[in-house]
């Protein structure tokens, strides 16, 4: 298993704090890129959730000293107060006054919705970040029933050597992605391909929407790739993308990223697909050197500031990515080659982008538009109407956009 490296020590901010006559000192570690709580308390199982709920929702970082089961049934009563819903939030949304004299409530816009939704899954998580664990420099965890969770903490922070405190809540996060890494994702685009799985590295996207995978299939290769069969998968990720081209037939693919664990993770799994002789990884930001008849790229699809390290794969602020893919395209193309975008329009429906925008991007990289294939979203969330996001998610198609230089 390929153990991310961990920042220097001194990256962490230092917790201090008396228990009696000792002083505890840690490092503050956070995956989501939280500061560390202004302030402690101790705390053990005679704590109850209300008053553990309440001192959350001010700051207060709770330091664990019970069981350790415990403090994960404690977890679930904080999660069930976090998202209890506010009476502000069930009160009945305004109406206006028809000239049938009948009432219509009002629709937010999607856009205030989604930034409402955004604000308060911020808030519930910087809540129910707030009970910590303290960790040996080992990664053991010095609690009654604490199970064994070296390998999951290995995979995301490496080797360590001063002791540490981190959220439950990460904690949890850590062992179920590495479960996840460890039994992979079948994709039944890759089945002939190795074991046909992707596995996934914590912090790195996940192909969960398989459906875009079906785009790259059926699309048809430029002309090009049969006398050059070179291809650059931009910002690949778990590297799924790159598997799908060679699965295709495509000889090179150079596949870039800029995020350490992203390009672990995808050497990985071009292992492990049995493809490592098809595939170079390139840590640079977006292009590599050179041109190709074909460059795929899937960037982060919303448009908004992610609000932790970890979810710069779905969130591009201002569209800085998908701006910079277009912008480079024209200069590393090869004569007759095309720029494949894989996008959903998820922002459109958000409020957050209009496809006049994209085009006009689109125009100004002196690039056109040869084709675009559609399809609609096949995961859990479009058809939950329970979701506030729900109204935008079930309009929602994502598209491959075959783009080539403009004459």
């Amino acid at each position: 298993m390929t153990i991310h490296a961990p920042l220097h020590e001194s990256d962490h901010p230092l917790l201090t704090w008396d228990e009696g006559e000792t002083t505890y000192s840690c490092r503050w570690r956070s995956e989501k890129g939280s500061p560390p709580p202004k302030k402690l308390i101790i705390a053990d199982d005679t704590l109850t959730a209300d008053e553990a709920y309440r001192l959350a929702c001010e700051g207060t970082g709770i330091i664990w000293r019970g069981d350790f089961q415990n403090a994960k049934q404690l977890l679930q009563a904080l999660t069930r107060r976090a998202e209890k819903p506010s009476k502000k939030s069930v009160r009945k949304k305004p109406a206006k006054r028809t000239p049938e004299e009948g009432l219509i409530p009002l629709a937010k816009p999607m856009s205030e919705i989604f930034h409402l939704h955004r604000q308060a899954q911020s808030q519930k998580s910087r809540t129910l970040g707030m009970l910590l664990i303290q960790f040996n420099p080992d990664h053991s965890i010095p609690l009654r029933r604490a199970p064994d969770v070296t390998q999951a903490c290995l995979a995301v922070y490496g080797k360590v050597t001063e002791p540490y405190v981190t959220s439950l809540r990460d904690l949890l996060g850590f062992i179920g992605s590495l479960e996840w890494r460890k039994n992979g994702m079948a994709i039944p685009a890759l089945k002939d391909m190795g074991d046909g799985h992707i596995h996934p590295h914590y912090g790195v996207f996940a192909p969960v929407r398989s459906e875009y995978l079906g785009l790259l299939e059926k699309a048809p290769l430029p002309a090009e790739t049969t006398n050059n069969s070179i291809a650059f998968d931009i910002g690949t990720g778990t590297g799924v993308l790159a598997a799908v081209l060679a699965k295709r037939g495509i000889q090179k693919i150079i596949a870039t990223d800029q995020d350490e664990r992203a390009i672990e993770c995808a050497t990985e799994n071009i292992e492990g697909l049995g493809i490592k002789k098809n595939v170079k990884l390139i840590k640079t930001n977006l292009f590599p050197e050179g041109k190709a008849p074909l460059i795929v790229c899937n960037p982060p699809w919303i448009p908004a500031r992610p609000s932790s390290p970890i979810e710069y794969a779905v969130y591009d602020p201002d569209s800085q990515m998908l701006k910079g893919f277009l912008a480079g395209l024209k200069d590393h193309l090869s004569t007759n080659g095309e720029g494949w975008l894989i996008l959903s329009d998820l922002a459109e429906h958000l409020g957050l982008r209009t496809k006049a925008e994209l085009l006009s991007w689109i125009e100004a990289s002196g690039l056109k538009v040869i084709e675009r294939l559609d399809i609609r979203p096949t995961h859990k969330k479009a058809l939950d109407q329970t979701d506030p996001l729900y109204r935008a998610r079930a309009a929602e198609v994502t598209s491959l956009w075959r783009l080539t230089v403009s004459n």
